[in-house]
Formats: C-alpha cells, structure tokens, sequence
C-alpha cells in the first residue's frame, strides 16, 4: 500500500495548490476540532484505496507541527486490515483548510477542505491537486440523505464527476 500510495504521490509532487475554476477551501478553518477519526463515505476512484472497504482517516498533531495522519482500510481479498501513515502541514494560514500530505519522503499532495460542517465538524468534503481527486468523510459510518444530496450538490456544482463516487462499505469493527 505504501508504494502504491508513493507512486500516487509522485503524480502529484508540486501539486498541493487547489483545483482551478472555484474549488476554494474553508476558512475559518480549526485544527484541534478537525483531529481524530473520520470514516470515509465516498470517494472517486484511485488505485490507492481500490480494494480497500471500512476505510478510515485519523489525524493527530506531531511534534514538528505538523499533522500525522493514519489512513486505514480493510483489504477484502487478503482479509488483512492495511495502514500507511503520513504527515501533512498547512500551505499558508492555519485558519484555511488547505494543506499539503505525503506519504512517501519528501513528495507533497494537495488536501483542501472545500466544504465542512463547521458547527460540530461532523462531515467534511475534500479535494485533491485536481477534480480527480474527492473524498466525503463524517465523524460516523453513515451520513443521513439530506447531508450527501447536499455535498453532492455542492460537489457537481464545482465540477466533480459525482456520477462516478464511489460508496465506502462500512460494516466491520476496528480490530
């Protein structure tokens, strides 16, 4: 998994600016509210997760500053629980939910928040360099209907292919 998620990062060394044409992150943003565990719902497709259900993102401050971040999923076909972990800092003001994450040494991808539940930070959207890159993670295992119809609004209205996300299985306890 690492060095499908460091090949990943290679495509995307340099990339940690937004996607062009209105795709803008939060503001207002606090870090101490966003940490801890999130559990994806949806994502686009990536090689990186494909595979992968139960998939998790949990995020911690490091000594440095920084954020570390533990991304974990179920592997289905080996029945093994997988784990890669990686570091992300702020590319300007902490109050921006915009930052950069590696996986993989000193190669950086892009990591904007562009829609967040601000008063309980509950559910989160975020994209990637690109509008190839989009995942909707919430504090629990499922969202209700009127939240995802409301981030895939807000998804195509920006131009994601919502058409195309995927829905995270999200059955089996942490082990």
């Amino acid at each position: 998994m690492k060095t499908i998620l460091g090949l990943l990062l290679l495509s995307l060394a340099g990339c940690a600016v937004a996607p062009p044409g209105g795709v803008t992150p939060v503001s207002g943003f606090d870090l101490d509210r966003y940490l801890g565990k999130w559990y994806e719902i949806a994502r686009l497709d990536h090689p990186f997760e494909r595979g992968l259900s139960n998939i998790s993102a949990t995020y911690s401050l490091r000594d440095d500053g920084g954020v570390r971040v533990l991304n974990r999923g179920f592997n289905d076909r080996a029945g093994a629980w997988k784990e890669a972990e990686g570091r992300a800092y702020f590319t300007g003001d902490p109050t921006v939910g915009s930052l950069k994450v590696s996986f993989f040494g000193p190669l950086y991808g892009g990591y904007h928040i562009i829609a967040l539940d601000k008063t309980d930070y509950y559910h989160v959207m975020i994209s990637g360099p690109n509008r190839d890159y989009l995942w909707i993670l919430a504090r629990t295992r499922t969202l209700p209907r009127a939240v995802l119809d409301d981030l895939l609004k807000q998804a195509k209205a920006l131009g994601f292919v919502t058409e195309q996300l995927i829905w995270v299985r999200q059955d089996r306890d942490d082990a």
